[in-house]
């Protein structure tokens, strides 16, 4: 088992691929925490919660996504209301050579939130909601089971959750008036268009 799932984890470990981390100020990840903690923040909000004019906020942000450290806006949503009442970690062990195949599949399954290839005796983990017991053993009985690359599984339920946890990437304070913007608007060029808009978000329009 640990020798195939050295196998499993070459691609992603160790400089395979994966791109090195951009170079972050003081001021970059005040506007990551900031997002992290409202992606709706608009970019006139944004820039007065950080002491920065809007070009130089949209100039930010703009870098931010290109690089990958932003990748997307979202929404929260609260699975009970939304009437997924029952939550489970499901753990499967599998035939070591499929792995990439089968993570495209399970996570293009409709109840499968987060799905993680992960070290130990067990080699994917799934944070699945469903709306019922029921549904949930139709899942993994009959969907998961039934995959022949998995050998077998775990179901965990999930009794309650303490809630969403934003990414440790500390407080994001206001910068000090004057703090030097790396990637800010030089005086006098012009921003790119959409400067003075806002952070782009999946979660509709928002104020200015």
């Amino acid at each position: 088992m640990a020798d195939g799932k050295a196998g499993m984890t070459s691609g992603t470990e160790g400089g395979g691929g994966v791109p090195p981390p951009l170079s972050l100020d003081d001021v970059d990840r005040a506007i990551v925490t900031a997002l992290c903690e409202d992606g709706r923040l608009s970019m006139r909000a944004l820039a007065a919660r950080l002491h920065i004019s809007r070009a130089g906020a949209y100039v930010r942000v703009q870098r931010l996504e290109q690089a990958g450290v932003i990748t997307g806006y979202t929404a929260r949503v609260d699975p009970q209301r939304y009437g997924l009442g029952l939550s489970a970690y499901v753990y499967l062990n599998i035939a070591q050579p499929a792995w990439r195949g089968l993570l495209t599949r399970l996570i293009a399954i409709q109840e499968v939130e987060h799905a993680s290839l992960v070290s130990g005796d067990t080699d994917i983990v799934l944070l699945v909601r469903t709306r019922d017991v029921a549904t949930l053993r139709e899942l993994v009985l009959n969907r998961f089971q039934s995959m022949p690359e998995v050998q077998s599984t775990q179901t965990v339920l999930i009794f309650d959750e303490l809630g969403h946890v934003p990414p440790p990437l500390g407080p994001a304070a206001p910068v000090p008036p004057g703090a030097p913007l790396s990637g800010a608007v030089p005086p006098g060029a012009v921003p790119a268009a959409g400067a003075a808009g806002r952070a782009p978000t999946a979660a509709g329009p928002t104020g200015t």
